[in-house]
């Protein structure tokens, strides 16, 4: 018998994701519990009577040998379909995301990576693309804050460890395209999120220890976005976006990110971001937009409009197409 309500188990409880997706469900009518599963009892799972259960990432919740079993032991006593959701592909794909999908045994799986979701198929996994996303309760315009207030705004961390392993990630030149003209400009840059202290080396100017800051609180992030000429939004890949590139939009920042194929395949240049390919072209765009506020404030307002329809709300009514599709669930749409 088909259900129009569903009871969704989301085992994770970081604010990064139980603010996301699992919302996108809540909008459409449905039940979502979230919860650690180390911290789930069988009892636990008879109470709350999921019809649903998905795991997300590699997180706190999931990433040890000890947590994937722990996992796999709730699914099988539960009975129901198990999603996972792999957002770390595809530069974790064979360490991370295939050995717990090895160990948890999902019923579908979900990528953020398109040509990952190939690679999984001819694994023998059933699978299909999916993207991140934002939801407008927590990634919305708000009044700008005195705090937070300045020409340009970095929100991510800056990963040194992987710096020191591959200064030519893709990444990182991304940053450097971004930040280096606004460094240069003078203009009050700031850098939130953890480790931003120790990769001063890759900028062309030494960073003032002011413009620093610890790591900010996801739902803090709107707003800095909010409050902010430009938000520096750097891409991982030409392939796939970040998770921020819709968070930032759906939070009305004007973004300046990476000229990619993905970003321009969602989102139209010059009407809800900006993109750039250089250091001398993101100085460019900084000397052109500094003199149209009006113009800022247009691609501003554009940006939550494009951002809308690409919510976890869409999401996650394509996630239930999907798996109906797939004859793993049956619900009504």
């Amino acid at each position: 018998m088909s259900k129009s309500k569903l009871c969704i188990l989301f085992l994770e409880n970081h604010p990064m994701w139980i603010y996301g997706l699992p919302n996108g469900f809540r909008k459409l009518g449905h039940e979502v519990v979230t919860r650690l599963p180390q911290k789930l009892t069988y009892r636990a799972i008879d109470n709350i009577r999921p019809d649903l259960i998905i795991a997300i990432g590699w997180t706190p919740s999931n990433d040890s040998i000890k947590k994937q079993e722990r996992i796999a032991s709730l699914v099988r006593y539960a009975k129901k379909p198990f999603i996972y959701w792999s957002t770390e592909d595809p530069g974790y794909t064979n360490r991370l995301s295939l050995p717990l999908i090895k160990r948890t045994k999902p019923d579908f799986v979900f990528s953020i990576h398109r040509p990952t979701v190939e690679k999984f198929k001819q694994a023998g996994i059933r699978a299909a693309h999916l993207d991140f996303g934002s939801d407008s309760s927590v990634h919305r315009r708000v009044p700008a804050v005195r705090k937070y207030a300045g020409t340009a705004a970095l929100v991510a961390n800056g990963y040194p460890r992987l710096y020191r392993k591959n200064p030519l990630n893709y990444r990182f030149q991304s940053l450097r395209n971004l930040v280096n003209p606004f460094l240069a400009s003078g203009n009050k840059t700031d850098l939130y999120g953890r480790s931003w202290s120790r990769m001063k080396r890759i900028f062309s100017k030494a960073i003032p220890s002011a413009r620093i800051h610890d790591y900010l609180p996801y739902q803090e992030a709107c707003k800095v976005y909010s409050s902010v000429d430009y938000v520096l939004g750097p891409q991982n890949s030409p392939d796939r976006l970040t998770q921020r590139t819709y968070e930032i939009l759906a939070s009305g920042g004007l973004l300046i990110t990476d000229d990619t194929p993905e970003v321009r395949k969602w989102f139209t240049p010059g009407r809800d971001l900006l993109v750039t390919g250089s250091e001398q072209e993101t100085a460019r765009l900084i000397a052109h937009y500094d003199k149209q506020p009006k113009l800022r404030e247009q691609i501003r307002t554009n940006a939550v409009k494009a951002a809308a329809a690409y919510s976890y709300t869409v999401r996650a009514e394509y996630l239930l197409r999907t798996l109906s599709e797939e004859g793993i669930i049956d619900v009504q749409l």
